[in-house]
């Protein structure tokens, strides 16, 4: 059974910190909906109704494209070990870029990532839990290092050329404010 709350719980904050993925989603004003897989240390709670997470270089940049055209967004985390439970944000958030005011002061939260490409900002305006009941049990081996290794054959220059050519636009057109 669902149940809905109007922020995090000190329960929901724990069950959060010890998952090792979460996913968000989000979608524009029209074209395909978007959910991505999110790892590392890269996200924070700073409240009951905020969470900022660090997105890193990746093959798609969806996420920033959507929030221009509709500022919404949901994040999901889900127990793959013994206590079976989903448990959802929604919210608004904004889109950080190298340079914008507060980034420096986000950035400060988490490792330091060359490829670090936004951070996202979210207020929550409800929390959901359901049982999770048919997600199977999954056991975590490890952080993967490819990332790691990709951005260290890579220089600054070569990172952000990427972003200009991959990720500038969503895969419906749409723009995603990488900084150019």
């Amino acid at each position: 059974m669902a149940k809905q709350f109007p922020q995090l719980e000190e329960a929901h904050q724990k069950f959060i910190e010890d998952q090792h993925m979460f996913f968000v989603g989000t979608a524009g004003a029209e074209g395909r909906v978007n959910i991505s897989p999110k790892g590392m240390d890269s996200l924070r709670i700073l409240g009951p109704n905020r969470i900022v997470w660090m997105n890193l270089t990746g093959s798609g940049n969806e996420t920033a494209g959507h929030l221009l055209q509709v500022n919404r967004m949901t994040l999901m985390w889900c127990s793959f070990t013994t206590r079976p439970m989903i448990l959802r944000t929604y919210g608004t958030a904004r889109c950080l870029h190298l340079g914008d005011d507060g980034w420096d002061d986000f950035a400060g939260l988490f490792p330091n990532h060359r490829s670090a490409r936004q951070i996202y900002d979210q207020t929550i305006d409800m929390v959901q839990t359901s049982c999770g009941y048919a997600v199977p049990f999954m056991e975590f081996q490890s952080d993967r290092d490819t990332m790691q290794k990709w951005v260290d054959g890579k220089s600054d220059e070569d990172i952000r050329s990427y972003w200009v050519e991959r990720n500038s636009h969503t895969i419906d057109g749409k723009p995603t404010g990488v900084p150019m």
